[in-house]
């Protein structure tokens, strides 16, 4: 009986610890990376051994399926307005948002299970894991990244509309994006990480890493973030066996020549976080690394962030209210940058040797690195940015509610809103869209507008019962901001929300105007003069009839007010408004 009895318990410690073990583990040779089923599995068991875990399953997804928060919570309080009222703070951790780049998929399982069974969850910090982002890409499971070492199989970078999830975070065209952006404006972290691999040059590093940039960072985060936590975080990384570098990306093929600093616009994750006045991470493993070495890494870089985080606790509390405050007085926002080529830094760099060889497929010069020729040297690296488009904020915007999807938006974020309580004409500055380019081609879905030229004129505009006011008064003012100005990179503008104002709705018949023309030139002589001048400057309006009436048509009473006019009005100086 006794033999019995001590059998049974030895095959439930051993299937127990089986269970704990990610498929990864489990894998003799640890290319493989779990499927999505087996991830949701694998923490429904986890949940089910520790309270001090629980799921939540948050909106959809385009594949029909609803985001996994995976949330650990050392005294088991999972409410996120009673842990902010506890003083504690949040991180969260983005997985699978490419689901060919897997590693933090992986690595989250592991690093969940070893907090939990080593009761090593962090007292002040509350961790939330999305399990995996990108679901449809990741059920989409084969080989599509030929440039990668491993695992053996893996998901799909588009989601199920074929989106690239990691450029649709201000557009939100996906359900993913919406449900993303319910967790982050629920749970509200003030360090947020995205687990990646990268693409690019060969060099010895298993890790790099793309931290916000600090001239697009807010300033007091800046000064944190490159003086106090990336250093600590290069420095643990170093012990750890896993050494960085920053993110490698270069102008040539090799990067001997120097590598800038990545620049991550609102359009990615960390962009968008940013504007939330987050402290941002993306890792960035080396995709010719072995698989196991990735996923060992990313974990390793994790616990690193966790014990700093810990450690810093109130520190960074502190300092996130610090750059609320801040932003809600900021005045000037910059819209768009570009990097500094006369002032840059140098890190110590090891790579591989980059050469040429006759290409075995063309017979032409191909690049190649020789790993049998390592180096270490110093390069340079442009880690500084510069604004090249500012805006100064209005007192407020007024939206129109016709346009519903900013509106959505904006309660997505948080932002604060009244509405008018009835019509009201106000004394307002508006935009005409004065040029801006196109591509020929679309991007994610949009043809993105740049180099955008604005008239801006003071004129009396009526806005309606239910129309939305956002005063520029709020630590989310970068979002708005950076939203509502067209001329920002990545504004609702520049990704075709407001498109329809682009184009005319009427037009005259010319044997009609012909003779409305004529008389509005007898009896306007300031409208006779500027066609006059026109002429006078433009062979092509001299020697065109059609062109002529055109201009008359244009700078007559009848043509519509709103062709190229910006929706969004920009209140500049206090008004009394009736607001709900």
């Amino acid at each position: 009986m006794k033999n019995t009895l001590a059998i049974l318990l030895a095959f439930f410690i051993f299937n127990n610890v089986q269970a704990q073990l990610t498929p990864f583990e489990l894998s003799k040779d640890k290319n493989y990376t779990a499927t999505y089923s087996q991830v949701i599995a694998y923490y429904q068991q986890l949940a089910k051994q520790y309270p001090q875990m629980k799921l939540f399953h948050v909106g959809t997804t385009d594949i029909g399926k609803p985001l996994t928060l995976v949330v650990l919570s050392r005294d088991k309080v999972f409410n996120p307005t009673l842990i902010k009222k506890q003083g504690k703070r949040v991180l969260l951790i983005n997985n699978g948002i490419h689901p060919g780049e897997p590693e933090g998929i992986d690595a989250s399982m592991m690093l969940a299970r070893d907090l939990l069974k080593k009761n090593a969850l962090p007292k002040d910090v509350v961790i939330c894991m999305i399990a995996v982002y990108n679901i449809d890409g990741c059920l989409n499971r084969g080989l599509s990244r030929i440039n990668q070492n491993g695992p053996r199989a893996y998901g799909f970078r588009g989601n199920y509309r074929n989106l690239d999830l990691n450029r649709d975070f201000i557009k939100c065209d996906s359900r993913n994006a919406l449900a993303f952006e319910q967790i982050l404006n629920t749970w509200k972290p003030e360090v947020f990480l995205d687990n990646h691999t990268s693409d690019g040059a060969d060099y010895q590093y298993v890790m790099t890493l793309i931290e916000t940039q600090k001239d697009k960072q807010n300033p007091v985060l800046a000064d944190y973030t490159s003086k106090t936590l990336s250093p600590e975080l290069y420095k643990r990384m170093k012990a750890s066996g896993y050494e960085m570098t920053p993110y490698v990306e270069s102008e040539d093929a090799s990067p001997d020549s120097g590598i800038v600093s990545f620049l991550e616009t609102p359009r990615f994750a960390t962009g968008y976080t940013a504007q939330h006045n987050i402290i941002s991470y993306i890792t960035e493993t080396h995709m010719l690394k072995p698989f196991d070495k990735r996923v060992y890494a990313t974990y390793d870089f994790m616990q690193a962030l966790i014990d700093i985080y810990e450690r810093d606790a109130k520190l960074i509390g502190d300092l996130k209210r610090k750059a609320d405050e801040q932003v809600a007085r900021q005045q000037t926002f910059a819209l768009n940058w570009e990097v500094d080529k006369d002032h840059y830094d140098t890190l110590t760099f090891k790579g591989y040797y980059a050469g040429h060889k006759p290409s075995e497929v063309s017979g032409l010069p191909r690049l190649y690195y020789d790993r049998n020729k390592p180096y270490t040297k110093t390069i340079r690296y442009f880690d500084n940015y510069k604004a090249t488009i500012t805006a100064d904020k209005p007192l407020a915007y007024v939206i129109p509610q016709a346009w519903g999807k900013v509106i959505d938006l904006y309660k997505l974020n948080n932002v604060v809103m009244h509405r008018l309580t009835h019509d009201t004409t106000l004394n307002i500055q508006m935009y005409y869209i004065g040029d801006y380019k196109t591509p020929q081609r679309p991007f994610e879905g949009h043809y993105l507008h740049s180099n955008v030229k604005l008239n801006p004129i003071e004129m009396p505009v009526k806005f309606y019962e239910g129309d939305y006011v956002v005063y520029t008064d709020q630590p989310l003012n970068r979002y708005i901001v950076e939203t509502l100005e067209p001329q920002g990179v990545d504004s609702f503008f520049a990704w075709n929300f407001f498109d329809s104002v682009l184009g005319e709705k009427e037009y005259f018949s010319d044997y009609v105007f012909e003779d409305v023309a004529a008389n509005l030139l007898k009896n306007d002589p300031d409208l006779k003069k500027k066609l006059d001048d026109a002429k006078a400057a433009d062979p092509k309006i001299a020697g065109s009839a059609a062109a002529q009436l055109n201009f008359v048509y244009r700078n007559s009473p009848y043509f519509e007010k709103t062709y190229l006019r910006y929706p969004i009005g920009r209140l500049l100086t206090p008004a009394k408004l009736d607001l709900k």
